[in-house]
């Protein structure tokens, strides 16, 4: 069998795209991938650090604004997708795909609908509860759609067509133990881990947080902070930080661009403090870590809020939403949850609950299926 995968943007569009991959492999070990990505996206480091081939489409995002300057990136994105479709054809052409799967973020588009109109099989799965713009166009064509989240079925004009399938975790999520992980990173045991993770490219609001917290750190030996800045202000957040003449390793805490062995470093964790994407609650859950939750304020129908909340409710999570709380309270937070361990073990039980088990199998199940009609 032949597939190729297409996903873009963010690790939160990557990640599911890979774990099926990799679970389609285990069935078919004879099978060959091709992913399709966008040009200069972060797709096109972390598929080939997986293993597989990876080819680059001059695809870009739409934009909502109405300004002159909006319209002139809407055209030259109108142009970036017909040279995608035709790069896309001659690509699944060549290659011959038994199946085409997308997992998010505007690349799927052109892929998607080239393969459709080539009467090769298709299907798309939405991770978040509100599907986003690409999905949505997407909807009357592809051959399946999958969610991750029930109440995602209704934000459909045809609900019976869509499959409440989960979201992926990759396997390597089973990889480690929490002792083995520990003692790879060389955190000693008894010393708490934190790790403070914001989305493959970052949060400028939340690395400006890490930058107040650092001072209040200083000579701390309490627990042991991961912070992962993102690619999108690396290096600015360096310069700042030089700027504090604080050794961070002197606060406890290890600063990282992006987390590319995160199942280690999620085992590891007592706490994590991220995002609320659907991908990231997925690991989560199938983790079962405790986590203090921030949704981006910047996402169409608050959809990460709507997502925390579901975990808040449950008992595995804290919900803090920007704007709403200073560098004092956070460590008060982190510090409290630390020093109750009998909590920690409470959220723990309760985001192990919300777990969807078997997800990536569900997917396979359903690409399988479209191979058979």
């Amino acid at each position: 069998m032949k597939f190729v995968l297409t996903c873009g943007g963010t690790a939160g569009h990557i990640n599911p795209a890979l774990a099926v991959a990799g679970r389609l492999k285990e069935l078919m070990p004879e099978s060959e991938f091709l992913f399709l990505g966008a040009e200069g996206k972060m797709e096109m480091e972390l598929v080939p650090r997986a293993g597989y081939e990876i080819r680059a489409l001059p695809v870009t995002n739409v934009s909502r604004g109405k300004s002159p300057a909006d319209v002139a990136h809407n055209l030259q994105t109108l142009h970036n997708v017909n040279r995608s479709v035709r790069m896309t054809r001659q690509i699944l052409k060549d290659f011959q795909p038994d199946a085409v799967i997308g997992t998010g973020g505007y690349v799927c588009f052109p892929v998607l609908m080239e393969a459709a109109h080539l009467h090769i099989p298709t299907a798309v799965h939405e991770s978040n509860a509100v599907p986003g713009l690409t999905t949505k166009m997407l909807a009357g064509t592809v051959d399946r759609i999958m969610v991750g989240f029930e109440e995602s079925r209704a934000q459909y004009h045809d609900p019976e067509r869509v499959v409440v399938t989960g979201t992926p975790v990759r396997g390597e999520f089973d990889r480690y133990t929490r002792e083995a992980a520990r003692a790879q990173l060389g955190i000693p045991e008894g010393k708490p881990l934190v790790v403070s993770v914001w989305g493959s490219l970052g949060s400028g609001h939340m690395n400006g947080k890490l930058l107040e917290l650092l001072p209040l750190l200083r000579g701390q030996k309490d627990f042991h902070l991961i912070h992962a800045v993102g690619s999108r202000d690396y290096t600015e957040f360096r310069e700042k930080l030089a700027a504090l003449a604080l050794d961070p390793a002197d606060c406890g805490v290890e600063i990282r661009e992006y987390i590319y062995d995160m199942p280690r470093v999620m085992a590891a964790a007592d706490l994590i403090l991220c995002r609320a994407g659907a991908s990231t609650l997925s690991e989560l859950s199938y983790m079962g870590k405790p986590a203090i939750l921030v949704p981006s304020p910047n996402v169409t129908n608050h959809h990460q809020e709507r997502n925390a909340r579901v975990l808040e409710r449950a008992g595995g999570a804290k919900v803090l939403l920007e704007g709403e709380f200073d560098a004092e309270s956070l460590l008060e937070l982190i510090r409290a949850l630390l020093d109750d361990p009998a909590q920690l073990r409470e959220m723990s039980a309760a985001m192990r609950s919300l777990a969807v088990p078997g997800a990536t199998d569900r997917i396979c199940s359903e690409i399988l299926s479209l191979l058979q009609a």
